[in-house]
């Protein structure tokens, strides 16, 4: 996975955040149209297009710049076959390609563009930048839907006194 990250973010790529997705009829759920905009810190700071500001699990958290998402790639692992009865992620394509959003502008882009729903065999990786609006629906079987996502940037330093977290 590091490999990957590093064809797409270059060679000091470092992993920053990991997250288990796992969706099944026991545990499912919708989510909702949105870009991945909420970055961990080291600690707080002022500086223009970071915030609002929030706590997570004792971590930190702001609503990052563009030019700061544009340095981080999410490689998806797929423990379990992602297809259209299991929730499988939604995409927005080129929306990566833009800016931060607001909630309207992401909603007005989704009434103009076609999705593309994105199935991915077992132990496939499906790569995504943080700025791609994606959504995924509830799953309507009882298929289990397991993703190991990994958040790689090309530095923890973001820039003078700003440091991503590792969580």
């Amino acid at each position: 996975m590091l490999a990957i990250a590093r064809t797409a973010v270059g060679s000091t790529a470092v992993p920053f955040r990991a997250t288990l997705f796992e969706k099944s009829g026991e545990k499912n759920w919708l989510i909702a149209w949105h870009q991945d905009t909420a970055s961990p810190l080291t600690a707080k700071f002022d500086a223009p297009g970071w915030g609002p500001w929030s706590e997570k699990a004792g971590a930190i958290y702001a609503h990052a710049p563009a030019w700061a998402l544009s340095r981080v790639l999410a490689l998806r692992f797929h423990l379990d076959a992602s297809n259209e009865r299991n929730g499988p992620l939604r995409v927005i394509p080129g929306s990566h390609l833009g800016s931060v959003f607001t909630d309207e502008q992401v909603l007005r882009i989704t009434q103009e563009i076609d999705e593309v729903v994105c199935p991915v065999p077992r132990g496939g990786v499906l790569a995504m930048r943080p700025l791609l609006i994606h959504a995924s629906s509830k799953a309507t079987s009882n298929e289990p839907r397991r993703v190991l996502h990994i958040e790689y940037a090309d530095s923890l330093e973001l820039a003078p006194a700003i440091r991503l977290a590792v969580v």
